[in-house]
């Protein structure tokens, strides 16, 4: 019988790992029982006796096994983990980070192929106004009316004519707004850089608006076979460009039966040798 209740304990321990403290108190009380047990003599007692235990047993092991549960439930205070953190209701998810908007400037759009300004071409009046009579051509492309009076006293033209052209560049800029030309020397013969300084001067310049005025001197030809010659020097207007600048359009006051014609790009810039020109 002994045997049997420490069994029984055994299996209730195993059951319920928690009732440890339970089955300390549950010892006890078999050692109790286990002496009554064995006090009697009569097997029937015993056995009524034994029954009595077992069940007081039971009794008394739910009782302890409440205890351990309620225990167990019930962390002490001093020993409770720290409480996960939890996040607040009112908490706003964090925001996505954003690419910065592409803050760069964006390239300008290319110049057209080809281009002509409108303007309003007048012969000189005289024979040494070849000077007024381009500037004053040239701005009649941007809406400019001046005579070519005004425009020699400005210039200071004389019979000898008007001196170079860093005097039609700094009248072009008395007269269009933000004081846009500027002076483009070729002291000798041209060099390439300078043909292609010319090109891209005249495309930036006509693709804006602007006509360029050239100071030449000697022969040139166009591309139609036109020869044109003037040894002491002339002023003319550059009006347009074709293939991207590689040819311009010529406005010659000097003969008003040929008021324009196309130089190749290379031709205009050997013209200009020891001259200038205001774009």
């Amino acid at each position: 019988m002994k045997h049997h209740l420490k069994r029984q304990l055994r299996r209730l321990a195993t059951e319920r790992p928690y009732q440890i403290i339970a089955g300390s108190a549950a010892a006890l009380v078999l050692a109790g029982g286990t002496g009554v047990a064995l006090a009697a003599t009569d097997d029937t007692a015993s056995r009524s006796e034994n029954t009595v235990a077992v069940a007081e047993l039971g009794s008394r092991l739910g009782e302890a096994a409440s205890r351990g549960e309620a225990r167990i439930a019930v962390p002490s205070p001093s020993a409770s983990p720290s409480a996960a953190p939890t996040a607040s209701p009112s908490a706003k998810p964090a925001a996505k980070a954003t690419t910065d908007p592409d803050t760069k400037p964006k390239p300008k759009p290319k110049p057209p192929a080809s281009k002509v300004l409108d303007y309003d071409y007048q012969a000189q009046t005289t024979y040494y106004y070849c000077g007024p009579a381009a500037v004053r051509n040239a701005l009649s492309a941007n809406g400019i009316e001046r005579s070519q009076d005004t425009l020699a006293v400005a210039l200071g033209t004389t019979e000898m004519g008007t001196n170079s052209a860093e005097d039609t560049t700094r009248v072009l800029n008395q007269q269009v707004k933000g004081n846009p030309y500027r002076t483009r020397m070729i002291p000798g013969a041209a060099t390439p850089a300078q043909m292609d300084r010319l090109q891209a001067d005249v495309v930036t310049a006509v693709s804006n608006g602007r006509a360029v005025v050239a100071n030449v001197a000697g022969d040139a030809t166009d591309t139609n076979g036109g020869w044109h010659s003037f040894p002491g020097g002339h002023y003319i207007a550059v009006v347009g460009y074709k293939n991207d600048g590689r040819t311009v359009r010529i406005a010659d006051s000097a003969d008003p039966s040929l008021p324009s014609y196309w130089v190749t790009t290379i031709d205009l810039a050997n013209w200009m040798a020891t001259r200038g020109y205001s774009a």
